[in-house]
């Protein structure tokens, strides 16, 4: 039963850290979930207050970073509330209709014709699409960082 369950933990691990490329995926959800698989097969005794708070905290600093950076990008590049909104679309849809590349070519869609609706020219379009893509890139690294530090914390209050 010890082998299963570092298998699980570990496979939630991975699943958590996919999340933060792959939208879709649960990200820092599977990772905490991954703390209780670990409580329920060997035991709770190691995590104290402390450390549920924490990473609790850490959960919802992620789920909202990573919508306010996907729109600070969008907003910083002078997009309007339709952009944020197509940004947000195309990254929630864009990995289906494209696999490969719809992570990227999504949001960077989303924003540049949410732009366009609004009444933006081209340029200006393009220019908004560009900062979706910034917005999710600097997203996308704030993700693995936090979420490798949920792992770390992890293993070191193990210890």
């Amino acid at each position: 039963m010890d082998i299963l369950g570092w298998v699980l933990v570990i496979a939630l691990f991975a699943i958590g850290l996919a999340g933060a490329v792959y939208p879709i995926l649960p990200g820092a959800l599977a990772i905490y979930f991954a703390f209780f698989v670990y409580g329920w097969f060997f035991s709770f005794e190691p995590f104290g207050w402390w450390f549920w708070s924490f990473q609790t905290l850490i959960v919802i600093i992620l789920f909202v970073a990573d919508y306010v950076v996907n729109a600070w990008g969008v907003k910083r590049f002078g997009g309007s509330k339709a952009s944020v909104w197509g940004s947000t679309i195309g990254v929630l849809i864009g990995p289906f209709v494209i696999p490969a590349f719809g992570l990227i070519i999504g949001p960077f869609a989303g924003a540049f014709l949410g732009e366009l609706v609004s009444g933006s020219n081209v340029k200006k379009a393009m220019l908004v699409g560009w900062g979706s893509l910034v917005g999710l890139f600097t997203s996308t690294v704030a993700k693995v960082i936090f979420q490798v530090a949920m792992i770390v914390i992890f293993f070191i209050w193990l210890i």
